[in-house]
């Protein structure tokens, strides 16, 4: 279970405002394949809607809900753009359309519940069995989108992705709709960049800088990381 649930789970069953949480270990389940082992101590402080949710290793920092909907609410806008690529081809399947209504939901201010992780599992599994790319990617950005309210707090390159990928995933569909024209990509990242408005340029800089790896989808998402670390 990711740590922010954990300690969400806690805090409910004591049913108290401000508690500090033991050492916690576990394997992330957010649905972004990050695949984090966490063992540190946490605790979260829940007054009012601009709850803060703090952790106490190293490397950690502070992060406020409405920067998390920020987060998340850009990820199910990137994520909004594409769905219908993934409905042309499986109108029947709708997992992606439901993990985006729980992004969604929680952007616009309900309560972050286990609807978020296991439509976000929903939608990567509908990913895998997608008959084009474009579905595939389309099912992808939606289950990120979802995974994103469970963003760890903790100073790793890896968590970019749950901030960026599903808006990288739409930049992907839109260079393979226009027949892998790398100019499209970059066009929609500047985009993309442009509509990050704050407070998610602040958040993602309290992470390291994605790593630029070898796949299209890597080099575009570290592409938009540039572009929205850079603006001012």
């Amino acid at each position: 279970m990711c740590q922010i649930a954990i300690i969400e789970c806690r805090q409910r069953a004591q049913k108290i405002t401000h508690v500090p949480i033991a050492e916690a270990r576990g394997r992330c389940c957010c649905g972004l394949g990050c695949s984090q082992t966490i063992s540190f101590g946490l605790r979260i402080h829940a007054s009012g809607r601009d709850n803060r949710v703090m952790a106490s290793a190293s490397d950690d920092f502070n992060l406020t809900m409405n920067e998390l909907r920020a987060v998340v609410r850009f990820a199910a806008e990137s994520a909004q753009t594409v769905l219908a690529e993934f409905e042309a081809d499986a109108p029947d399947d709708t997992r992606p359309r439901e993990a985006l209504t729980a992004a969604l939901a929680f952007a616009e201010g309900t309560p972050r519940t286990n609807l978020q992780r296991t439509t976000a599992f929903a939608a990567h599994r509908a990913a895998k069995s997608a008959p084009t790319e474009i579905a595939q990617l389309a099912a992808l950005a939606c289950g990120d989108a979802a995974a994103a309210a469970y963003l760890h707090l903790i100073a790793r390159a890896t968590q970019v992705g749950h901030i960026l990928r599903a808006a990288s995933c739409a930049a992907r569909v839109a260079e393979l709709k226009a027949d892998g024209d790398e100019s499209v990509g970059r066009a929609t990242i500047s985009a993309l960049a442009a509509h990050a408005i704050l407070p998610l340029p602040d958040v993602l800089r309290r992470y390291p800088v994605a790593p630029r790896g070898r796949s299209r989808l890597s080099q575009l998402m570290s592409a938009l990381d540039a572009a929205i670390r850079n603006r001012n």
